[in-house]
């Protein structure tokens, strides 16, 4: 099981969802079960298996000293065949075995603005203030005065500071500017402990949006010590025009009912995988609309402003605790602007688009688009999984 090509049709994405290393690829994930509730399991390319007696959560599992070792020594009872719980996950219910998103009580935070493209379309949805049809004009005025190779500026330095003084005398210093090339990160909450959705599930875009997209993403996984203990997928779908009206509808823009989507799994770091093969990961990513249209992209993480593990010491340390973990989203270097609806009306949703986000080191994430009041609704929380934890201790 390969990730899933941008030529392959997106139908097959599901069957496809493990890396392509993925006989010796370490990887965490979560099943629900009729009766039971979420269940914590390794995934391997022939079986899926019960971990629940290592660690009941994710969150806890992640805690573990020497994690990876502990798993990959830890015998479990087989819950499933990999291929066929994968099929059963496409926009599965409750009554249904299938997989879900893989963490749990974590934190689900975001880094925002960290590569340059997407820093400059921030830039751009701000000064068009929401307005998908003023953004190309706008886009070509912001280049001209910014130009597009501020890749080369490390943020927080002095030659930052100077930039910053020379766009404020012209009077083109912004928001995003300041946290793309300032010395201090954006970091925002995505969404809730236990809100995610995982491969096969539909997400979500707040139906008063005319223009937002979805964002591939790599997504570490943190324990409470602060420790980057393995990484994972995420499309961070975004309203752009939510944002561009305000950066303080920041929450509205982000944090809708099925707008957060991780996984398919947590791929642990052992001597196959580390932070460095994060550093060298390109997401790839094709959209297809129910109409035939087809948008394909890409990211690679090589291009991020910032480190990966600078962007997780700026979420969590000695100034801001997360004691069940963190799951934090690095930013996208992908701002779609190939028009869709017309010329110059650049790249939106529309219901029945299928996303498919990939990495050959981590595997495929799919989810098909809906509308947040159309999404299944969020209703199993942390009181529900603390019943149903306490249930199986009975």
């Amino acid at each position: 099981m390969n990730a899933t090509p941008l030529t392959q049709p997106l139908t097959n994405a599901l069957t496809h969802s493990l890396p392509q290393d993925a006989a010796q690829a370490l990887l965490i994930g979560r099943v629900w079960q009729p009766g039971i509730g979420p269940v914590l399991v390794r995934v391997t390319p022939e079986g899926v298996f019960d971990l629940s007696a290592l660690a009941q959560t994710c969150s806890e599992l992640l805690e573990l000293p020497h994690v990876a070792s502990l798993v990959n020594g830890h015998a479990s009872q087989r819950l499933a065949d990999t291929p066929a719980l994968l099929l059963l996950s496409d926009n599965a219910n409750l009554e249904t075995l299938h997989f879900l998103a893989p963490c749990d009580l974590q934190a689900i935070k975001a880094a925002g603005v960290t590569f340059v493209s997407s820093m400059l379309e921030r830039v751009i949805e701000e000064q068009a203030r929401g307005d998908a049809s003023k953004a190309e004009s706008v886009r070509q005025a912001v280049v001209a005065v910014i130009g597009d190779n501020l890749r080369q500026v490390t943020p927080g330095s002095p030659e930052a500071a100077k930039l910053k003084d020379v766009l404020l005398a012209q009077g083109v210093w912004s928001q995003y500017l300041e946290v793309g090339i300032g010395p201090d990160a954006e970091i925002f909450t995505k969404s809730q402990p236990l809100s995610a959705v995982g491969t096969g599930a539909e997400v979500g875009l707040h139906p008063g949006s005319q223009w937002n997209n979805p964002e591939p993403e790599i997504v570490l996984a943190t324990n409470s010590r602060g420790e980057v203990v393995g990484a994972t997928l995420g499309n961070d779908v975004n309203l752009r025009d939510f944002e561009g009206r305000s950066a303080l509808l920041l929450g509205k823009a982000k944090d809708n009912n099925a707008s957060c989507a991780i996984g398919p799994f947590i791929r642990l770091f052992d001597a196959h995988f580390s932070i460095d093969d994060v550093r060298q990961c390109d997401l790839h990513m094709v959209v297809r609309g129910p109409e035939g249209f087809v948008m394909e992209g890409a990211s690679s993480i090589s291009q991020i402003s910032r480190d990966p593990l600078d962007l997780a010491a700026q979420a969590m340390g000695k100034y801001h605790q997360y004691p069940d973990g963190m799951m934090l989203f690095l930013g996208t270097m992908f701002a779609p602007t190939q028009d869709r609806h017309g010329p110059g009306q650049g790249f939106t949703h529309v219901v029945g688009d299928t996303v498919a986000v990939s990495t050959p080191k981590l595997g495929t994430l799919f989810n098909r688009v809906t509308t947040s009041d159309r999404a299944a609704p969020w209703t199993y929380g942390m009181r529900a999984l603390m019943q149903d934890l306490a249930r199986r201790k009975v």
